[in-house]
């Protein structure tokens, strides 16, 4: 007898809107790393998680939780 189950996600998409609501672009995040689509656009611009993190690590800034 088969057991049903629910398939984990491959991808988490997000819309990117700014102040008035005015879409901007997408973020994708996946397993294997972070892909950005600007608005009316077709093509996606990615980077490995280890690239991200290191953006992250010298540009961003701390944030408290």
């Amino acid at each position: 007898m088969s057991t049903n189950r629910f398939t984990p996600e491959k991808f988490h998409d997000f819309t990117i809107v700014d102040d008035n609501g005015k879409f901007v672009g997408h973020i994708r995040v996946k397993p294997s790393g972070i892909l950005w689509a600007p608005s009316n656009s077709k093509k996606w611009y990615g980077v490995s998680l280890d690239t991200f993190a290191k953006f992250m690590e010298d540009n961003g800034r701390r944030q408290e939780k």
